[in-house]
């Protein structure tokens, strides 16, 4: 045997052994879910590694050319040479882009633990083999069906050495042989050519329409003839009755030895689709950021009494949110959006009443009082890292119900990764240059190809592999990376389709500080218009890469705030009063102003400049908030770079000279009034009927109505009566500011396990390694330690543990023991016995690099290890 290969290793857990520590942290990194809990040894990592659930995470993050590596892998010879793999990948041809990108895919495999071994005996772990390769209920990816010897296995032996007599081989004398030299003519080029130049035309033509699958097609009982030439030499092998499929030598022979029609070896390119100056894109992204910012302002202030009520099964009714988008002036799915958003920035929550309503949270009104740019980056952090997706509202679920807004069910684990990829390939184009959205999906599909219809994992996985080619438009890393780019746009972080510089900013120091490069599925390589560079030339990464740590984030957030911050409008201190009772503020009002306009006038128009109109309702409401004429006319002068307009003026006097003349209390109702000829008018009236009055004294009415009625009814009358107390003091109506009890925001729902941090990765390193030590060190051979398996613990006698405890002590010897701590969890260790006394050992446990002690009636076993 060679020095190679007796270096190879032999199983995917001695693989691990020979790495070193950076290259098994990049592994934990790109599989958090094999850390979870930390292995006792590389064994068990490998063992993990291998499941099931496991290599089907890891084949979901693969991107394209990997996957379609893994799928040759998959159909190649187990284990399969570097030279065999390429010729699958690259055809007999050898395609130079092909060729030039397979080490890095072949790493990407490596790194994740997905493929082992050397260049002269790779192996795809044997769960992926088995969900890759072909079989009668899934076919290839490929397109490949089962080899020769696959599907002659359950053939009779007679059978076989006709196919191998009319193929025009010699004759064998068993069916192993006989397979082995039908196998040997399909894959030899040139003989299976000369084979294939005598065949018919329309048996050829069979061939070339099963070639790039699937390989099965229907036979009757009596074939055409075209069909029985091919039967009768094995081109097409019988695998059921009335079925036969095309065997994977031939087909391979056909695709001149590519396994699949059309390799990718380079990711498609996300290029400029139009190009706007930076500043005008920075603007604009600004502008949006502050209509943003006043939307969500207008959705809380139109819930401040209380918002709608919370459905028994939870969210919005379909009632509600049609009235919420009409107060928004916005689409329904708009509504959701800006719905959504604002609970996940914890401004908006339930109640968590009897009679439960959605509210503002008292995190509300301290957003109020930061700076505008810092608001935005709340609403845009909450964005970024939200898996509650509002795009999904009004669909269905697995159980056919709705799916409302602020309801269950819409988490999307993926929509964080998807929403900072898209924003990640913005980034790599140049300032102001906004991509082509179908490229951008191009994108994602390359690097994501295993991410199915909605969101379907598992047994679904190699149907919707690379072979199959991109995934139709109902697929949920698209609909995600559609909604991601219509919502940055909304909430300003692009602007007229082009990542601004605040947007930029918001992706972390990382991404604004490298633009011409995004991470690929191989590694980070660059995007854009420059985007050629061959695969191998990246460096090896398990994927895209991830969003930013919580830390990371909060940094990046500030910096974007603080480059959002010039591009937004100064607020203002004063309006333009008009003649015809309009007031028009040309950019946005501080808070006082606001607030006190908000009241004393009704918005008319929006857009770059409001417009306010005043009305005698409008003058009445301020009035009922407790101000008077003169406050309201001293409070416009202040405010106004006109002059008050008459108009305005006397509408303000005439509405305050009437208002509070009549005064409404609990009787259970009266109205009361000095002047005895008004209560007369309004007795007169027809439309008080309702009001059920009837006179008590010459100023005093009672009515059987609700004082809220009565005020409610003589308003619509035209009059202005002011409500009162039961002191007769005039009541001030101000609105009621409901509120929430302290809520935090919704978490977002992971994507599988969080991706380790470096101390973590490096502890757990140190203890796999450390029980890897324990698991292999060399043990002196004895009866006892021949009766143990792999992994299990030592056993002896307490004295005998004892006893080679001591002596271990005298002469400074390793030990090798089993231990099962307090929780009842059984370990291996190598220890150096230092001192035996009062039940305990104290040694130096070169697993843990520490001087510990042990209860010795905690140690299960002791064994002596072979001297250095």
């Amino acid at each position: 045997m060679s020095t190679e290969d007796q270096r190879a290793p032999r199983s995917l857990a001695a693989a691990l052994r020979a790495r070193d520590d950076a290259s098994l942290a990049a592994l934990l990194r790109a599989r958090p879910d094999l850390i979870t809990p930390v292995p006792t040894d590389l064994t068990q990592l490998a063992t993990r590694a291998g499941t099931r659930a496991s290599v089907v995470r890891a084949l979901e993050r693969l991107d394209r050319f990997a996957l379609q590596t893994a799928e040759a892998l998959a159909v190649a010879g187990d284990p399969a040479t570097y030279d065999e793999l390429l010729g699958l990948m690259a055809g007999d041809a050898r395609d130079p882009a092909v060729a030039d990108a397979l080490p890095g895919a072949l790493a990407a495999l490596r790194e994740q633990a997905l493929v082992w071994g050397d260049e002269g005996s790779l192996r795809l772990v044997r769960t992926a083999r088995e969900l890759l390769a072909p079989s009668a209920q899934h076919p290839s990816p490929t397109g490949l069906g089962p080899s020769v010897r696959e599907a002659t296995a359950g053939m009779s032996p007679g059978r076989i050495q006709e196919l191998v007599a009319t193929a025009g081989l010699p004759s064998t004398h068993d069916s192993v042989s006989a397979v082995g030299a039908l196998t040997s003519l399909f894959t030899h080029r040139r003989k299976m050519a000369a084979l294939l130049a005598k065949a018919p035309a329309d048996s050829v033509d069979v061939l070339r329409r099963l070639m790039w699958g699937p390989p099965y097609g229907q036979v009757t009982a009596d074939p055409a003839a075209r069909l029985r030439w091919l039967l009768d030499r094995g081109l097409l092998l019988p695998t059921a009755p009335g079925t036969v499929v095309l065997p994977r030598e031939v087909a391979l022979h056909l695709r001149e030895g590519r396994a699949h029609r059309t390799p990718e070896p380079v990711p498609p390119t996300v290029e400029a689709l139009v190009a706007h100056r930076p500043q005008v894109v920075d603007a604009t992204a600004a502008g949006q950021a502050y209509t943003a910012l006043t939307t969500v302002e207008e959705l809380l202030k139109d819930w401040h009494e209380g918002g709608p009520a919370v459905l028994r099964a939870g969210g919005l009714s379909v009632r509600d949110l049609k009235r919420t988008a009409v107060a928004l002036d916005v689409s329904e799915p708009m509504a959701a959006f800006w719905v959504e958003l604002a609970y996940a920035a914890g401004l908006l929550a339930s109640d968590g009443e009897a009679d439960e309503r959605y509210a503002a949270t008292p995190e509300y009104d301290e957003w109020l009082e930061r700076p505008p740019a810092d608001r935005w980056a709340q609403l845009a952090q909450a964005w970024l890292t939200a898996t509650r997706t509002s795009g999904v509202v009004g669909g269905r679920d697995l159980k056919e119900r709705a799916l409302s807004a602020l309801g269950p069910g819409l988490d999307r684990s993926a929509a964080p990764e998807v929403r900072h990829r898209v924003l990640t390939l913005l980034a790599g184009l140049p300032e102001g240059a906004a991509p082509d959205a179908e490229a951008v999906l191009a994108r994602l599909r390359w690097e994501r190809p295993l991410r199915g219809p909605q969101g379907q994992q598992g047994p679904q996985l190699p149907q919707g592999s690379a072979a199959q080619g991109a995934q139709g438009d109902d697929d949920l890393r698209s609909r995600l990376a559609r909604w991601t780019l219509t919502e940055a746009e909304l909430l300003g972080v692009t602007g007229r389709g082009a990542l601004s510089s605040h947007g930029r900013a918001l992706l972390g120091a990382r991404s604004a500080a490298k633009p011409a490069t995004a991470a690929t599925g191989a590694g980070d390589g660059p995007t854009g218009p420059g985007d050629k560079l061959p695969a191998h030339h990246r460096p090896v990464s398990a994927g895209p890469a991830a969003p930013l740590s919580a830390p990371e984030q909060a940094v990046a957030t500030s910096a974007a705030a603080r480059l959002l911050t010039p591009l937004l409008p100064e607020p203002l201190d004063h309006v333009l009063l008009q003649a015809d009772l309009t007031a028009v503020a040309p950019g946005p009002l501080r808070r006082p102003l606001a607030d006190v306009l908000s009241v004393l006038a009704d918005v008319e128009s929006k857009g770059g400049a409001t417009v306010y109109r005043f009305t005698p309702g409008s003058v009445r409401r301020a009035l009922d908030a407790g101000r008077s004429a003169s406050d309201l006319q001293a409070f416009l002068a202040e405010h106004s770079r006109t002059p008050v307009p008459q108009p305005l003026a006397y509408l303000i006097d005439d509405v305050a000279r009437r208002h509070g003349h009549l005064r409404v209390g609990a009787a259970s109702a009266y109205v009361r009034c000095d002047d005895d000829a008004l209560l007369n008018e309004i007795l007169a009236d027809k439309r008080a009927a309702g009001l059920r009055l009837r006179r008590l004294a010459p100023t005093v009415l009672a009515a059987q109505a609700d004082p809220a009625v009565l005020l409610d009814g003589l308003r619509a009358m035209g009059f202005a009566p002011a409500a009162e107390s039961a002191e007769g003091d005039v009541l001030i109506t101000r609105a009621h500011a409901h509120r929430t009890p302290p809520r935090t925001a919704p978490e977002p729902v992971p994507d599988g396990p969080p991706v380790p941090d470096t101390t973590l990765l490096g502890a757990a390193i140190r203890a796999i390694r450390a029980g890897d030590l324990a698991a292999t060190a060399p043990r002196k051979p004895t009866e006892d330690a021949a009766r143990l398996a792999p992994g299990e613990l030592p056993r002896t006698s307490s004295a005998e543990t004892l006893a080679t405890m001591q002596a271990a002590v005298l002469t400074g010897e390793a030990l090798w023991i089993g231990y099962v701590n307090a929780e009842g969890t059984a370990s291996q260790r190598v220890i150096a016995p230092v001192r035996v006394e009062g039940g305990f050992v104290t040694a130096y446990d070169h697993t843990a690099d520490e001087v510990r002690t042990y209860p010795l009636h905690r140690i299960t076993g002791v064994s002596e290890l072979v001297d250095d």
